[in-house]
């Protein structure tokens, strides 16, 4: 039995193929499939099967491209009742494939459907080898009971039972390799470790080492960080079937001309996906901003519009097609051009511009000791209870969309995030809303804390 990794950074996926001697199965596949063809084919296996653990909530699943490419069977929770061609499995069931034996068993807790394989080689013995948890059993962390409304204790306490009745009696040796690492939302305190052993996990893993179950429901009930809105519709795209890939429209050039009606018709979300130095120089107005180099695909599943197509400001062809995949992953199919030349075509064809003023820390102190600018922090919830400049206001950058009501569109206000990304976000959310007066706090807490003006 071999079992092989695959990881996609941002969104912190893992997805695995565990193969034998001729054949292979896929395990919670990502949306774009050519990465499992090509192992398979190195490895001289075919595609066989393909195992979904559950409704993936945070990303969309490539179980149907696969299938497509591959013919090859899904197999998916029988309560998850998925609208597409599968094999429903259900706790008890066994899937063979060579000498590996996948046992299923029933895991609800992170979502009600979720499901594990345990996978046996049979070839060496009947001692189990391998866990492939999905977002039951993560490393160093559970996974999160919180994403369906009214649901939490409910979930909560049918993570506890599987995790002490079915997971903790696994053999210490036995592997597990989890759907998602440290940099995802579906846990709180995962570890940069991508897997682990039932053993690791008994000793390390805080939320095993809590016994009492009460204790066990208020830790993952409480205080749980703020969860992407994509998180909502995910799950639902899944469990119908997601488009294929194949058939999703090409993101090609679009001349500014072209591009300038289209804004203007309003048929479309305008994306700006280049550096926030670049989009604070130099941007269309109207524009919402996310740096490619930040954990952009979550962000934007978190705060764009899903109903609309979207066009794109990139630096080049081949950025856009990466942003394009990106949001693909997080259920936005139609990203269907960006602008041809850039904001340099854009800027000599005397169209309309704007510009976010980046300041450093010595700048924003004048500002807010001379009353002249209202200093926001943007940073989440957690971070600002670790430690946060006095006087500032804290508006976490997403919640911006709704709260920015708050604010007096009169005044000057300087976002401020961890390093500068996510306050460009909050930067383009204010002046779309009509708070033009708006300045990025360059290099944010980090380097506003190391000046001496925060603690």
């Amino acid at each position: 039995m071999i079992i092989q990794q695959f990881f996609i950074p941002g969104i912190a996926h893992s997805s695995y193929i565990v193969a034998g001697d001729r054949t292979c199965a896929i395990i919670d596949p990502a949306r774009d499939v050519e990465r499992y063809i090509r192992a398979a084919e190195e490895m001289g296996v075919v595609i066989t099967h393909i195992l979904e653990t559950h409704l993936h909530a945070d990303f969309i699943s490539g179980h149907l491209d696969l299938a497509d490419r591959t013919g090859a069977t899904i197999y998916a929770p029988k309560s998850g009742n998925c609208a597409f061609p599968h094999s429903a499995v259900e706790e008890g069931d066994i899937i063979a494939l060579e000498n590996i034996r996948f046992s299923v068993i029933d895991t609800a807790g992170h979502t009600p459907e979720h499901i594990c394989y345990i996978a046996t080689d049979t070839a060496r013995g009947e001692t189990p080898v391998a866990l492939f948890s999905g977002d039951t059993l993560f490393v160093g962390d559970v996974g999160r009971p919180d994403l369906f409304p009214g649901r939490a204790e409910e979930l909560a306490t049918s993570l506890y039972e599987n995790l002490h009745t079915k997971i903790m009696t696994l053999p210490d040796e036995c592997e597990v390799y989890p759907a998602h690492g440290m940099g995802s939302l579906c846990g709180r305190a995962m570890a940069a470790k991508r897997t682990s052993t039932i053993g690791y996990e008994k000793k390390y893993n805080y939320a095993l080492l809590i016994k009492s179950r009460e204790e066990f429901i208020n830790a993952l009930t409480s205080d749980m960080p703020a969860a992407p809105d994509h998180f909502a519709r995910c799950s639902e795209i899944n469990r119908k079937g997601p488009a294929l890939m194949k058939d999703l429209p090409a993101t090609v050039p679009v001349d500014p001309k072209a591009f300038s009606d289209t804004i203007r018709s309003n048929s479309a979300t305008l994306l700006d996906v280049r550096s926030y130095p670049a989009f604070s120089g130099l941007h269309i107005p109207g524009s919402w901003h996310i740096d490619h180099a930040g954990n952009f695909a979550t962000q934007a599943g978190w705060i764009l519009p899903a109903e609309k197509e979207i066009i794109l400001v990139a630096e080049g062809k081949a950025q856009a097609e990466e942003v394009a995949l990106q949001l693909h992953r997080v259920g936005f199919d139609q990203v269907t051009g960006f602008l041809k030349g850039g904001m340099l075509v854009w800027g000599t064809a005397g169209l309309p511009i704007s510009r976010v003023p980046v300041i450093s820390p010595e700048e924003a102190d004048r500002f807010i000791r001379g009353d002249e600018a209202v200093l926001i922090d943007v940073r989440s919830t957690e971070e600002w209870d670790a430690g946060h400049a006095a006087g500032s206001v804290h508006i976490p950058w997403h919640d911006l969309r709704t709260r920015y009501t708050e604010l007096n569109p009169e005044k000057q206000y300087i976002v401020m995030c961890r390093g500068g990304q996510r306050a460009s976000i909050a930067a383009s959310i204010l002046k779309m809303h009509g708070i033009e007066r708006v300045m990025n706090l360059g290099g944010g807490y980090t380097a506003y804390s190391r000046a001496g003006f925060a603690p």
